[in-house]
């Protein structure tokens, strides 16, 4: 088994982790290894790429018109009127 010491933890960022414990029935140092294994196994997932994380962003916010495919094409500069 690995240990970890961290140092400087803000008290405040202890105390919610007190918290958290206490609501989930567990011991502070259960409480954070459980956190560890839950952001150890997301690591594991692929990130999807940036299109589509920013169409997931902006999902709900009201864009009806599909973009049109960039690829390939030459930059250009934004036209402010």
């Amino acid at each position: 088994m690995a240990q970890f010491v961290v140092r400087h933890l803000e008290e405040t960022v202890k105390i919610r982790l007190k918290r958290r414990a206490e609501r989930h029935g567990r011991s502070m140092e259960e409480e954070i290894r459980q956190i560890l294994r839950n952001a150890a196994k997301q690591s594991d997932k692929p990130l999807p790429k940036l299109g589509t994380r920013i169409a997931a962003r902006f999902s709900k916010v009201g864009l009806v018109a599909d973009l049109p495919e960039l690829r390939g094409q030459a930059p250009k500069p934004a036209v402010f009127r």
